[in-house]
């Protein structure tokens, strides 16, 4: 046992003798922060921004020329979903380590962007130059965001704020209080998409704004020019990635300003493609704000509806919902075996899974305003809504005869009238499956309408009554 203690002393005497020098606790502490030193300053060169330090480590902050940038505030409250006049906005936006959420990826540019006054807008970022000086990087992010604020973002719900929070909570503090937060994302989606090949902010800038970004670095590309820069690579490709940062935040407040010039205003937003007042009246519609959404497919309604854009279905959407005139044999049209469909009931003619991928028709926008006058109560109008289209063609013919059926049984009390809406689909349906294009699912409502109809009109006499 003594001999193997004194074999194992000697063991460590002479590794320890083959180690370099070690340095003291307080010689490690310096050449580390010479490190960080080093690091913070060739960004702050690069990317032509100052280092600040503060108890908590360094940060290199990069601060734009103030633009004039004006919002009126008071019409953009107007549309929904928007913040209250009287309250600050922040916007903001990241770039990451990586292209996740999860608790490996850290926000290394921070930038931000608010409104001095009516029309000064200012923007800042902060940007990290390594992992240890985080909290100092936290702690100025913190600050940046007023408690009464709203946030304004792109994708920040679901991407951008989600991390930011992930990386406070890591550091056992909690995530800064703000009043709102506006994402821009879903209501571009819901009232530009279908005149957009996607979302991006980039085809946003482009297609709302006129605004083309020439030589800019693509999203994918950031994370591993800042892991280059940590290994010991040069900053300079940082300052693209600054640049691109710079911009984000600067078109959400142009987009801001498009939103409220161009559809604040009823009588200014009555001259929009029609497309994007049918998505604007969705809009209202969820809010139920139904005479604001009705105005909307009013204007669009008996316009000329042009495709800037044919944006290219997704695969869901694809499987969703199929073209009306697709042969019975396709292989774009999924074989009917009869029985109850999820993707299309009686109720709806486009899908819900494919409501943004296909472009929007007279058809289509004249559906939507049917339904709407039926929840506002406005019965006989939505009746000579669905009545002309169910003299249409097609399987939108067959839907609008069963909605008119409806309305006449159960709102407008007339059976008879209703049953002549059933007879015409059921007419309709007929010139359907001549042409290779049976509709089981709405025959069999048909025909149950008719049946019950008939039972409860009872037999009609030669007089007609």
């Amino acid at each position: 046992m003594i001999d193997s203690a004194a074999t194992l002393a000697r063991r460590l005497e002479r590794y320890r003798a083959a180690l370099p020098a070690v340095l003291p606790p307080a010689a490690i502490d310096a050449r580390e922060g010479r490190g960080a030193a080093d690091l913070a300053t060739r960004l702050a060169a690069a990317v032509d921004g100052d280092v600040v330090i503060s108890p908590e480590g360094r940060i290199v902050r990069c601060e734009s020329p103030v633009r004039e940038i004006a919002v009126d505030r008071d019409r953009l409250a107007t549309l929904p979903g928007q913040p209250p006049p009287d309250v600050p906005l922040v916007c903001l936006d990241t770039e990451t380590t990586g292209l996740a959420t999860a608790a490996g990826t850290a926000a290394f540019l921070v930038g931000l962007g608010w409104w001095e006054s009516a029309d000064r807008y200012r923007q800042v970022q902060l940007l990290l130059p390594d992992h240890g000086e985080e909290r100092a990087l936290l702690t100025a992010v913190e600050a940046a965001i007023p408690a009464d604020a709203w946030l304004v973002t792109y994708n920040g719900r679901g991407f951008d704020w989600p991390l930011l929070t992930t990386r406070f909570r890591l550091a056992r503090r909690p995530a800064p209080i703000h009043a709102g937060h506006l994402d821009l994302l879903p209501v571009v989606r819901r009232v530009f998409r279908h005149r957009m090949v996607d979302a991006r902010l980039r085809t946003a800038e482009a297609v709302l704004l006129g605004l083309h970004r020439v030589g800019d670095v693509e999203g994918w590309e950031i994370p591993g020019r800042y892991h280059e820069f940590l290994r010991g690579g040069s900053a300079a490709p940082l300052a693209e990635v600054a640049r691109h940062n710079d911009q984000d935040v600067r078109s959400l407040a142009w987009l801001l300003a498009h939103l409220a010039d161009r559809y604040g205003d009823p009588a200014e937003r009555s001259g929009a493609p029609p497309g994007d007042l049918a998505g604007l009246a969705r809009s209202f519609a969820r809010e139920h704000r139904l005479d604001e959404a009705l105005g909307c497919l009013d204007a669009a309604a008996d316009r000329p509806i042009e495709q800037t854009v044919v944006p290219t279905p997704s695969s869901a959407a694809a499987a969703a919902g199929t073209p009306d005139d697709a042969p019975w044999w396709s292989p774009r049209r999924p074989a009917d075996f009869g029985g109850r469909q999820n993707p299309l009931s009686t109720s709806s003619v486009v899908p819900r899974g494919a409501a943004l991928a296909a472009p929007w028709t007279t058809e289509r926008i004249a559906i939507d305003r049917a339904h709407l006058l039926r929840r506002l109560g406005r019965h006989a109008e939505a009746a000579e809504a669905w009545d002309a289209l169910a003299a249409g063609a097609g399987r939108i013919a067959i839907v609008a005869a069963i909605e008119l059926a409806k309305i006449r049984e159960h709102r407008l009390r007339d059976r008879r009238a209703a049953l002549d809406a059933v007879v015409r689909g059921l007419d309709a349906v007929e010139r359907r499956r001549r042409l290779g294009l049976p509709e089981p699912t709405l025959e069999a409502d048909l025909l149950r309408r008719a049946s019950r109809l008939r039972r409860r009109i009872g037999p009609v006499s030669r007089d007609g009554r």
